[in-house]
């Protein structure tokens, strides 16, 4: 057995059973990793796939076994080269982020400035996608480190860490009748249509909570993941945008200029966690540590350390 017949089993069911699409993901041909993955089944001496056909249907009891110490073998494998890279290249390399638009845009600037300016020799691979496709990019080892809202702690195989707390807030046309009135309640913004984020995205789960428990229908008139795009529709007077607070800071500078007007909605929606996470067991270099400390000054290299060896699942902001 080698560590190719690994890959191609792993790629395989990373691919839902598709041996084309594994066989893509890996730049070699279809027929090679069927063959492989049957020489390994037959030095085994169990069936790791069940097939109709030559077509694999599902992975075997047995199987679910093999996967367990296939996925267990690589990671230690990505472990060596990292160790490796570690203490032969010291301070260069490639740190691989894994977030969401409105981290990318909004949160990670700074810190990885601050990252360049301390490792000037590590490059920096930016990753942009869903909080499950975090997630993903975090499980496929495509990412060292991911930070994302929504999703993260629920997958056992990831460490995650709380790194900041953040609110919703609502983003108005300057002029609304909104702008003026104290307090705005859920019942006064269901009326009105909503310009908000995609159900997969920034804390929208919060939203559609607050408005059910209510039993409110708010009338959404336009869904994104970008919430400079929330901002801009809001300016062309489509409703009332609901945004993170992280992503109006150039309105809240630019005030009457920007022609919008913010207003606090943490008391309505509640208040969101951004997790920073890493792959269970996985070998951190230094680099990756500094930029954890970078996120929060709470993720100092011991808590992060102690985190992936088992010893702490979690701490209060």
């Amino acid at each position: 057995m080698n560590l190719h017949q690994f890959r191609f089993v792993q790629e395989a069911v990373r691919r839902d059973l598709n041996l084309t699409e594994a066989a893509k993901a890996l730049h070699t041909s279809q027929p090679g990793v069927s063959k492989a993955i049957i020489e390994l089944e037959d030095e085994l001496g169990i069936e790791i796939f069940a097939r109709h056909g030559k077509r694999l249907k599902r992975v075997t009891e047995p199987g679910q076994q093999v996967l367990k110490s296939i996925d267990l073998i690589l990671r230690e494998v990505s472990n060596l080269k990292r160790i490796g890279e570690q203490h032969s290249l010291g301070d260069s390399g490639t740190l691989s982020i894994a977030t969401t638009h409105t981290q990318a845009r909004y949160v990670l600037p700074e810190p990885v400035a601050k990252l360049r300016q301390a490792y000037p020799k590590v490059n920096i691979s930016l990753h942009q996608g869903s909080p499950d496709q975090v997630a993903r990019m975090l499980l496929d080892e495509v990412a060292e480190i991911g930070i994302a809202t929504e999703s993260l702690a629920g997958y056992s195989e990831l460490v995650t860490l709380p790194c900041y707390e953040w609110q919703h807030v609502l983003v108005l046309p300057a002029g609304h009748l909104l702008c003026t009135k104290e307090h705005v309640t859920l019942e006064d913004i269901a009326q009105e249509p909503l310009i908000t984020y995609h159900p997969s995205y920034t804390g929208r789960t919060k939203i559609d909570h607050a408005f059910a428990t209510r039993k409110l229908e708010p009338r959404i008139a336009l869904e994104a993941i970008d919430s400079d795009v929330i901002k801009t529709y809001v300016r062309l007077g489509l409703g009332v945008g609901i945004a993170a607070e992280m992503s109006v800071r150039d309105v809240v500078e630019d005030g009457i200029k920007s022609g919008l007007v913010v207003r606090a909605a943490g008391q309505l929606f509640g208040q969101n966690v951004a997790r920073v996470a890493f792959k269970r067991g996985a070998y951190l270099r230094s680099f990756v540590y500094r930029f954890a400390e970078l996120l929060s000054s709470r993720l100092d290299r011991s808590l992060v350390a102690r985190a992936m060896t088992g010893h702490i699942n979690d701490y209060e902001l």
